[in-house]
């Protein structure tokens, strides 16, 4: 629980200080005299010289509309030490300035400032995106408005505001309340939004029409208490903020895709408006486990933020209770009211950035330090899902990622000892948190997301939305990444020992049949000295051909070893040579199958022309031989084949595809593979039978009597080694088919 009271005490922080601003404003109004800003600090020292500087820029306000009741930040830092334990923010500063231009003070000099405090200054015009000065181009940035707080405070359930009937208060914050309401000329329900009048957040959402981002219909402007209305469609299933909540209070055994429902179902229930109904979605999702759920879910945010940022629109405000459940589970992203769309005119990201500090990125935390070079405009889509890893982390484990101190982001120092927290790899206590059965590509999904370096994580939302639906997928999730303790884990991506001894066995197998017969056959026939020839001669082919074969396998399927080997040095390949490395390994069993079969083919010529020369042999008996050749050399490439397919698809290729992107050909090629799985596996059923029919055609009783033990081996092996083939065959399907959804997401849908 720790862990959580570091984004429970900002939330916190938040409505004190803005309790605070309105207790002082209300005095500023009640009382004749200016109030005694120093009885309305609190007691807290954490929270001291925060609620102080808010409380100057009201002060400020109220005493610059009577010049001569005018008062300098120098005075407020003459009675106020505590304000010079760090630099003055550039927001206070900003503050004074505006206030004294509204007051028409002649003496405004920003020359001034910009001598006294350079920094904030050079910060402020930053922020403005200007290197203007003026007065007349600063805008407020003040934390509390108290006219708005104030308006804020007097709004409730009942009330009708505009053209809406607020029925049902859904939600609060220090700066926002959202009411579920009745559009009189719509008749129709609605949730409203009402908050400060600030930032695009409906420009912003207005672009956006997608399926899991909340549809925002139109805005109103209440001038006269600086507020904003905004309302949106009406999502009744409350947030993962309560889905949050009951994954804390069940037993981790417990946790399964009904408890993503049950919480729905008490947010849905709560509201009184709807009564939740069986649906395919809803059975669906009781199925899975938790891990699944959350992998389900995230999939679902990820390729919402993807649409988002195709549409040149940032977050920068992703968390729990930003994210809202239709009543049959499906999310919906919310609450823009901080992004920065590029598509609006004359918007600054500085202007609408902000977050919840636990959620965000160590560049988004860089960004909100005021000494360090960072801003807004260099956070990407990274950064947001970086913020959603954190969500679905904290979903799956019901702890956030990181060990914050109390009072997060309430100093610089805090605020610099968090970016340092999250700019190291993941404590591999935290690691252990991760339920026992969550699969592996879900966990290497979210540390992936949660990298401290942005160009370790995933590209786009899309990249990482495939890899969430992979979870969903159990065989094609154990195939790109297998348990770590399973054989395939502690193999994965090396499978130069298993494919070279598949090679060796299919070869070992040809070898064994054809000396059996044909051997048998020529000790009839030849000399003892020309045995001794026959011996040395395939002696030197063997010591020629298969380093020569070897060499040319090891040239043709380069990639195939040494990007593996590679990859787990931690070396990246561009996507050109990892598309190619996936289609040689392909294309590895066929070019293994090619090389020996050319050759057997060769040694099968040498063989004859050897023979013509030491031997007068009949021609039924050369047709024999040279048919028990080719029937040895079918045995050595079919039962290479199938081991071969087996443990390159298994071992390498799923990895190979977690290390790039996919493209439509390779699902082309594995469609090719299965075609030809099943011509390989009817050689091996025809293996036999052809073993028979070559065995003892054209050979007479004796030279038949002589082979029959071969035979009868061929026959025997052949039964339970096409037996063998069938199981892998199958597993092989199963495996293509996995694949096939891996590397093209249409077949999934």
């Amino acid at each position: 629980m720790e862990m959580h009271i570091g984004a429970d005490r900002v939330a916190a922080t938040q409505n004190a200080l803005t309790r605070l601003v309105a207790g002082f404003d209300n005095a500023w109004e009640d009382e004749d005299e200016p109030p005694d800003l120093a009885a309305h600090l609190p007691a807290e020292t954490r929270l001291r010289r925060t609620a102080l500087i808010e409380l100057i820029k009201v002060d400020l306000q109220h005493r610059w509309r009577e010049a001569t009741k005018g008062k300098r930040l120098a005075d407020y830092r003459a009675q106020f030490p505590e304000l010079d334990i760090a630099p003055l923010p550039p927001d206070l500063i900003y503050e004074e300035i505006t206030a004294r231009s509204r007051s028409g003070d002649l003496e405004l000099d920003l020359t001034e400032y910009e001598h006294d405090f350079a920094t904030q200054m050079a910060q402020i015009a930053d922020q403005l995106g200007t290197g203007d000065h003026t007065a007349e181009n600063f805008r407020t940035t003040v934390l509390a408005d108290a006219t708005a707080s104030n308006a804020l405070d007097t709004i409730a359930p009942g009330a009708t505001v505009d053209d809406f009937d607020l029925l049902i208060l859904l939600g609060q914050g220090a700066f926002a309340r959202v009411f579920l309401a009745r559009q009189r000329s719509m008749q129709r329900l609605v949730a409203v939004k009402v908050s400060r009048d600030r930032g695009s957040e409906p420009q912003t959402l207005a672009q956006l029409d997608h399926e899991h981002v909340v549809r925002v219909f139109d805005q109103r402007q209440i001038e006269a208490q600086h507020l904003k209305l905004m309302y949106m469609q009406y999502v009744p299933g409350g947030t993962l903020l309560g889905v949050l909540r009951k994954v804390r209070s069940t037993p981790i055994a417990q946790r399964t895709g009904q408890l993503l429902l049950d919480a729905v179902d008490a947010a849905v229930s709560s509201g009184g408006v709807l009564t939740p109904q069986p649906s395919s979605t809803r059975a669906d999702i009781a199925k899975l486990s938790w891990s699944e759920t959350v992998a389900w879910l995230g999939s679902r945010l990820a390729t919402a933020l993807d649409y988002a940022n195709r549409a040149g629109v940032l977050h920068r405000d992703i968390k729990p209770a930003n994210v809202l459940l239709t009543v049959d589970g499906q999310p919906k992203l919310a609450d823009f009211n901080i992004s920065f769309s590029a598509h609006i005119p004359g918007a600054s990201p500085v202007a609408y950035f902000g977050g919840s500090l636990a959620y965000m990125s160590p560049e988004q935390l860089e960004a909100c330090h005021p000494t360090i070079p960072t801003t807004a405009a260099d956070l990407d889509t990274r950064s947001d899902l970086y913020a959603l890893a954190v969500v679905l982390w904290e979903l799956l484990t019901g702890r956030l990622p990181f060990v914050d101190e109390l009072g997060i982001g309430e100093s610089d120092t805090s605020l610099t000892r968090m970016i340092e927290l999250r700019r190291q790899p993941l404590d591999a206590r935290l690691e252990a948190t991760v339920p026992a059965d969550c699969p592996q590509i879900l966990r290497h999904a979210l540390l992936t997301c949660l990298s401290p370096n942005r160009d370790d994580r995933y590209a786009s939302g899309a990249d990482l939305a495939q890899h969430l639906e992979l979870t969903l997928d159990r065989t094609a999730r154990d195939l790109v990444d297998p348990p770590s303790r399973s054989v395939r884990g502690r193999l994965r991506m090396r499978p130069m020992p298993v494919v070279t001894l598949s090679s060796a066995i299919g070869q070992l197998l040809g070898g064994l049949y054809l000396s059996a017969h044909n051997t048998r056959l020529l000790d009839l026939e030849l000399s003892v000295d020309g045995r001794l020839q026959l011996q040395r001669l395939a002696l030197l082919v063997a010591a020629i051909g298969y380093p020569v074969g070897i060499g040319l396998l090891l040239y043709w399927c380069r990639l195939v070893f040494l990007v593996p080997n590679g990859l787990r040095r931690g070396q990246h390949y561009d996507e050109q040579t990892l598309a190619k490395a996936r289609a040689d390994t392909l294309a590895v069993s066929d070019r293994i199958a090619i090389v020996a079969f050319s050759g057997w083919a060769v040694a099968l010529v040498v063989f004859l022309i050897k023979l013509h020369e030491i031997a007068d042999l009949s021609g039924t008996l050369l047709i024999n031989l040279i048919a028990s050749h080719l029937v040895a050399a079918a045995v050595a490439v079919v039962y290479t084949y199938f081991p071969v397919t087996f443990f390159v698809l298994r071992w390498y290729y799923p990895g190979l595809v977690a290390a790039g992107h996919s493209s439509p050909g390779e699902a082309v090629q594995l469609h090719r593979l299965a075609r030809r799985s099943r011509v390989y596996l009817g050689i091996a059923a025809s293996v036999p039978l052809f073993g028979v029919a070559a065995g003892v055609a054209f050979l007479n009783p004796i030279q038949q009597q002589t082979v029959i033990a071969s035979i009868v081996a061929l026959c025997v092996g052949g039964l339970f080694a096409f037996v063998g083939a069938l199981r892998v065959f199958y597993t092989l399907e199963s495996d293509l088919h996995a694949l096939d959804r891996i590397v093209n997401p249409q077949t999934r849908r």
